[in-house]
């Protein structure tokens, strides 16, 4: 479709998910090994005339889950994949990355279109090449098509906003980082209003939009996480809020959460539902991937322009989408609850899930939160004891987000 040089420079330069992180910015090398980012040609017909790259880690096995990650602006896929450390967890835990890379072509500053119509609908540019990379993945590679995810910053996460709007059917969850309610704009103009101050609309319009881009489906939604700093001027904060009011009206939960808690960094996190939806609010942070840099299990990514040290919001989100442990289980695993008041035992599972683990330990994991000092058993509510890394619990999952003391 046409492009306007001008306008897409505007947008573009007022940061329609502008992130200024050249190649340059990468810096530590990762411990060398055979797998690397691997461009992927011939993958389907590619209307929006996208690149495909693919990270595929040694000793993949088959049928593993796949994460599909969307650069800002002014980024590509090797610098997005490197620096948001989600190459760590695909290595540790065995999964696919794939990356699509917006050529100049298509975009003066390389951000995607989020805010083209052509290229967010089902069926059309950009969202179908990137949904025959999935594609392409599940033939190819054995992808298991029940367990593909999509993750962007910016431009990338109103693009990813976009892909779970426009194919509810092939992603099972999703994480819009720094970025815009799916059809917030529809053109170049519009996209200003969008980024900064934000639209309001009501939750059950922002909900008709999403429902719009796949109309008649009645099937599965995809699970969201909102990501967003307290401090960003480029992307104005209310777009979580009006992201929060866009998903739960789409999966049908209410927008008063059900649990809260406090994360590393300032980080509160809201829980949505029996956590369909979570809201990630980070304390003087600006516009940009959070992310942690150190070796601990909740490190991960290279801090700089545009990748803010603070909180690894890719353990976050793995751990979300249920990647954890290799990905053996693709029941995406929840952080948080609302008070210490037990609610009613869902039906069991058919096989429990047992994990012995000191109370610090259930809560960063996401079996348990805190409140007051004290662990409590996420869904039931039972009090573990204090929370800290000496008192140690045996929690059993029941159900969907629903962990009691004991095995």
């Amino acid at each position: 479709m046409p492009r306007s040089s001008s306008l897409i420079a505007r947008v573009a330069g007022a940061a329609a998910g502008v992130v200024l992180a050249a190649a340059t910015a990468l810096v530590a090398a990762l411990p060398a090994q055979a797998a690397s980012l691997t461009q992927v040609t011939g993958f389907g017909s590619n209307p929006g005339n996208l690149a495909m790259y693919a990270y595929r880690p040694d000793g993949l096995p088959a049928g593993a889950p796949a994460v599909v990650l969307l650069h800002g602006c002014v980024q590509n896929a090797s610098t997005y994949v490197t620096n948001s450390g989600w190459q760590k967890y695909a290595d540790q835990w065995k999964f696919t990355l794939i990356a699509p890379q917006q050529p100049s072509g298509n975009n003066a500053n390389s951000c995607f279109n989020w805010f083209e119509t052509g290229d967010t609908a089902r069926g059309q540019g950009e969202a179908l090449s990137i949904k025959q990379m999935v594609d392409y993945a599940k033939t190819t590679y054995g992808t298991d098509g029940a367990r593909v995810y999509v993750s962007g910053l910016s431009a990338g996460g109103a693009m990813s906003a976009a892909m779970l709007a426009a194919y509810p059917d092939v992603f099972a969850g999703g994480s819009i980082i720094a970025g815009i309610p799916y059809r917030c704009a529809t053109s170049t103009v519009t996209a200003f209003s969008c980024m900064n101050p934000g639209v309001d609309k009501t939750p059950a319009q922002w909900g008709d939009l999403v429902r719009g881009a796949y109309a008649g489906y009645t099937g599965k939604r995809p699970r969201v996480a909102i990501w967003h700093g307290t401090s960003d001027t480029t992307v104005a904060t209310a777009n979580a809020a009006e992201s929060r009011d866009q998903w739960t009206n789409v999966l049908g939960v209410p927008t008063t959460p059900t649990s809260t808690s406090t994360l590393p960094a300032g980080t509160s996190l809201e829980v949505y539902g029996t956590d369909q939806v979570r809201l990630y609010r980070v304390a003087g942070m600006g516009h940009g991937t959070p992310v942690d840099p150190g070796a601990g299990t909740d490190q991960c990514g290279t801090a700089g322009a545009y990748f803010l040290d603070t909180i690894c919001s890719t353990y976050r989100d793995a751990v979300f989408f249920g990647l954890g442990g290799g990905g053996a289980s693709p029941s995406p695993t929840p952080t948080a609850t609302a008070s210490p008041t037990p609610t009613a035992s869902p039906s069991p599972t058919s096989a429990p899930v047992c994990v012995t683990a000191s109370n610090y330990a259930h809560v960063v994991a996401g079996r348990a939160y805190q409140s007051g000092g004290y662990a409590y058993a996420l869904g039931s509510g039972q009090r573990m004891g204090l929370y800290n890394t000496f008192y140690t619990s045996r929690l059993k999952q029941t159900g969907p987000a629903y962990w009691v003391i004991g095995c």
